[in-house]
């Protein structure tokens, strides 16, 4: 799947919707729950039917990255699906650390 800055993501196994804030030069394969993410702004399952390999959750708010392919999406909706890229799963993108005020 080629993305795009901008666009909405679902997830076919459970509620998961993301927004791609960085994209990737490439076609890379993103899956949450170990389905392929779609277009769209529904996700379309109940989380019933995700294997237990593939559970995590994404988290209302959170960005996930992926420097190794230049991806960052951003979670508008959670869900009980771990979110992956090219097999790799995508980890929470660390907050950076305020200066101290000495």
């Amino acid at each position: 799947m080629i993305l795009k800055v901008g666009q909405s993501l679902a997830s076919t196994v459970d509620s998961t919707t993301l927004i791609v804030v960085r994209a990737p030069k490439g076609d890379v394969s993103l899956t949450c729950g170990g389905v392929e993410m779609t277009v769209g702004k529904k996700g379309a399952g109940d989380g019933a039917s995700i294997d237990s390999a593939h559970r995590g959750g994404a988290a209302l708010g959170k960005r996930y990255v992926d420097d190794e392919a230049g991806l960052e999406v951003l979670c508008t909706k959670p869900g009980e699906g771990q979110l992956a890229i090219d097999g790799r799963v995508l980890p929470v993108k660390d907050a950076k650390p305020l200066p101290s005020s000495d």
